[in-house]
């Protein structure tokens, strides 16, 4: 069978930890939107809480973001694209995505939802901390990884 990049039903997208251009999320952000484009995203969300977060302090919309991939052929032409409509610099997007790889559930509703999804896939770990852990390693599992 063939590797599809689209085809989350297959596989995981890509880490919420991979940068481009010091964007954490953004990888992600496209496999999701391309798989979301190709009818092929399986039980991922695009536009998703993590997703709005990216485009949140991007500043633009879901629907911006789906068109910059309706148009760009490359993870590069992407990345052009956010940073043309977005006034940001280096230091900001280095320290938004730091922030976001150490950030955790704030509110008892977030870590209701965090401990449950927790205890559904690997209730023994107590190393998972972070948002980017729990998607990790919730990736890991539902592709046929041990927890």
């Amino acid at each position: 069978m063939d590797y599809d990049p689209f085809d989350l039903t297959q596989h995981p997208p890509r880490s919420p930890r991979v940068r481009l251009g010091g964007f954490v999320l953004l990888p992600r952000a496209i496999d999701k939107g391309r798989a979301f484009i190709a009818g092929k995203i399986g039980e991922y969300k695009f536009n998703c809480p993590m997703d709005q977060r990216l485009f949140s302090f991007i500043g633009i919309s879901d629907k911006q973001f789906l068109d910059i991939l309706h148009r760009a052929q490359s993870d590069q032409e992407v990345l052009e694209e956010v940073l043309t409509l977005s006034s940001l610099a280096a230091w900001q997007i280095e320290s938004w995505s730091k922030f976001q790889e150490n950030s955790g559930p704030m509110d008892r509703e977030s870590r209701k939802f965090f401990m449950e999804t927790l205890e559904k896939i690997a209730p023994q770990r107590v190393d998972i901390l972070s948002w980017f852990d729990l998607l990790d390693l919730d990736d890991y599992v539902s592709f046929g990884g041990k927890p």
